[in-house]
């Protein structure tokens, strides 16, 4: 069964301005939480086919190919290795997606959908993952705020101090709570 995990979050900016960033696939080591180093792939840098390597270290990495674009408003990548999926994945597919939102503010919507093999094992994981890959995804919409209303790449300090004040302002017990 696919599983589709979002996460919503407020850039105060523009979203042609925001766009600017999105559209710009070299750039997601800067607030893919874990990511150190990303390498475009593809003859082409954005639209559909593009692609890109989103390394975890020296030698790790998923590949990322662009398979819908949508000028001004996002684009769905497929995570994968080469001709295979990308490990734990059966399939996988993360969206990004921004949306006017008052003035001089973008609604950012990032949704991971995913399914693992396994059947009925990977159907039990799934469920049982869910909240830690909710976890994750909110960290990237955080992480992608940070980075594009500083300008500064998000480390995992300025990430835990963000969500710590959020919860602090807000009285929460976790973020998005």
């Amino acid at each position: 069964m696919t599983r589709k995990v979002s996460s919503q979050i407020a850039l105060e900016m523009p979203r042609e301005q925001a766009w600017e960033k999105l559209r710009d696939l070299s750039l997601a080591h800067n607030y893919v939480p874990g990511i150190v180093r990303t390498a475009i792939v593809s003859e082409q840098a954005e639209g559909v086919g593009a692609s890109r390597y989103v390394y975890r270290n020296a030698k790790s990495y998923i590949q990322e190919t662009v398979e819908e674009w949508s000028e001004g408003d996002g684009f769905l990548i497929r995570l994968h290795r080469g001709d295979k999926p990308a490990p734990p994945f059966r399939r996988a597919w993360f969206r990004y997606a921004l949306a006017e939102y008052g003035t001089d503010r973008t609604l950012l919507t990032v949704s991971l959908e995913y399914e693992l093999p396994w059947g009925g094992l990977g159907a039990w994981l799934e469920k049982v993952m869910e909240k830690t890959v909710q976890a994750t995804i909110r960290d990237v919409a955080i992480a992608m705020k940070l980075f594009y209303e500083t300008g500064q790449a998000t480390t995992a300090t300025a990430l835990k101090a963000w969500k710590s004040g959020q919860k602090a302002s807000r009285g929460l017990s976790s973020p998005g709570s």
